[in-house]
């Protein structure tokens, strides 16, 4: 008994120590990865900030695995594909805290009016005769392509018929947060608030726990809803633990009915009635003092800075250094296409940077660097994904865009970051990846038919002018 246990001790340990080896051996192994991007300059926007010129990502499956210098990445992985990025940039997709994607059928209808008039006599009147749920699929479907064409890779929607626009986003391969619009009064797809919170909720439990989709819930503004509706609205996004999506404070006209029926400012009402809090992302938050930055900030409330449309509409220049400097989770966004009128989150960028300079007359105020921030981590942050998106950095999800520098007016290139925010375009964008998935390569996207939607954009064009003129 004794020489057979002693026999067995003996194999065992034999097969331990054999076994550890193959193990350590096994780790110096390259890891098997699906795609390697290697020989462009990377701009991680990770919390050092690099910039690794020669760099590489290590893309596997959904995830990003390793970044670094081409030489230290590529020595640790073994790709089946390898792209060479070489005299591009690699960077993080853009987030676009705040669209209303289908408005992409509005570009150009309604120009140079104040937002009040713009809406009420022309956008709400427009909506009513003409949104249905083909008017979604295909409005939708031109703005996925101009975003994966530009470098979006994430974007935060609130329209009508939310559900049209989710199996559009989800075919097209972008990631998104998309809230049921909930309004005061008759909309396309529901007569009154209460039929739009059960569109909402059903929603949200038809397309909980998809790997791109984020349902949500979108009361308008407090000026468009009651209190009753606003916190049913909030109450359905606590139930089901999913964000909440408002205009605040996006015009003086919005601040004077505020103060006029409930003596506080749109942001102090909101908190008055109970409303704020982490989930709720705030777009534009131009007209708010001192006491509703930090309110906002002290909720954890998620802001969206619009400077296009805040400009074109003549709504006011939001206090960005000031929300900066408070630490609010700060996002850009471009608004819907009738009110900027494109989707290029890069001359969002440029405008967020070049505003804020000439308003404070200090050339520092909103630098390159933080305005790539908002465009990047500081959206992904503001809408509840900066664990997931934002920045380039192993076990993140693989969403990041490949951006051209060949072009004359990227020559010479210095500063990739100053490069990013002041001279590139949008149709710089040469490859678009989300979840590890490329939806453009080389310029030509390949989860959408262009041909096709540029074709049914157009035709719907005509019937939208024949029922609006």
């Amino acid at each position: 008994m004794m020489v057979k246990r002693s026999g067995i001790c003996c194999v065992t340990i034999w097969w331990l120590l054999f076994s550890t080896t193959v193990l350590v051996q096994s780790s110096d192994l390259p890891r098997e990865v699906d795609l390697l991007l290697t020989g462009g300059t990377v701009v991680t926007v990770d919390s050092l900030g690099r910039v690794i010129s020669d760099g590489a990502v290590a893309i596997d499956g959904s995830v990003i695995v390793s970044v670094g210098s081409s030489a230290e990445v590529a020595s640790g992985v073994n790709a089946i594909e390898i792209v060479d990025t070489s005299g591009q940039i690699v960077m993080p997709g853009l987030v676009n805290t705040h669209t209303h994607a289908p408005m992409v059928m509005y570009r150009g209808l309604a120009d140079d009016l104040a937002l009040m008039e713009w809406l009420e006599q022309y956008i709400f009147p427009a909506e009513a005769k003409t949104v249905t749920p083909e008017f979604v699929r295909v409005g939708t479907a031109l703005a996925a392509l101009e975003m994966i064409r530009s470098g979006t890779t994430t974007f935060v929607d609130s329209y009508y018929f939310e559900e049209v626009i989710a199996e559009v986003v989800a075919e097209s391969g972008l990631r998104a947060v998309l809230g049921q619009a909930v309004i005061g009064f008759p909309s396309p797809d529901a007569a009154a608030p209460d039929e739009a919170l059960t569109r909402a909720e059903a929603f949200i439990q038809a397309w909980r726990g998809h790997e791109l989709i984020n349902p949500a819930v979108a009361p308008h503004a407090m000026y468009t809803l009651d209190e009753s509706a606003l916190m049913a609205a909030r109450n359905l996004a606590l139930r089901y633990e999913v964000p909440i999506l408002i205009h605040l404070a996006e015009t003086e006209n919005e601040l004077n009915i505020a103060r006029e029926q409930y003596g506080q400012t749109p942001t102090g009402y909101l908190e008055s009635i109970g409303f704020l809090g982490p989930a709720v992302v705030a777009a534009h938050g131009v007209w708010v003092s001192e006491a509703d930055i930090e309110i906002l900030k002290r909720h954890g409330v998620g802001v969206s800075h619009n400077p296009e449309s805040n400009m074109k509409l003549a709504s006011g220049v939001a206090p960005v250094s000031r929300y900066l400097a408070a630490g609010v989770d700060l996002g850009l966004g471009t608004d819907g296409a009738a009110s900027n009128n494109d989707l290029d989150m890069f001359e969002a960028m440029r405008f967020a940077s070049l505003l804020h300079k000439l308003h404070e007359r200090d050339s520092r105020a909103v630098s390159a660097k933080a305005s790539l921030a908002m465009a990047t981590i500081g959206g992904a942050r503001g809408i509840g994904l900066g664990d997931e998106v934002g920045s380039l950095e192993p076990g993140k999800r693989a969403d990041l865009v490949v951006v051209s520098m060949a072009a004359p007016r990227q020559t010479p290139l210095y500063d990739p970051v100053s490069h990013l925010v002041y001279t590139t375009r949008g149709d710089d964008v040469r490859m678009t990846i989300v979840h590890g998935r490329i939806l453009m390569r080389d310029g030509h996207v390949l989860t959408l038919d262009e041909t096709m939607i540029l074709e049914e954009a157009r035709q719907l064009a005509m019937k939208v002018s024949d029922a609006v003129h």
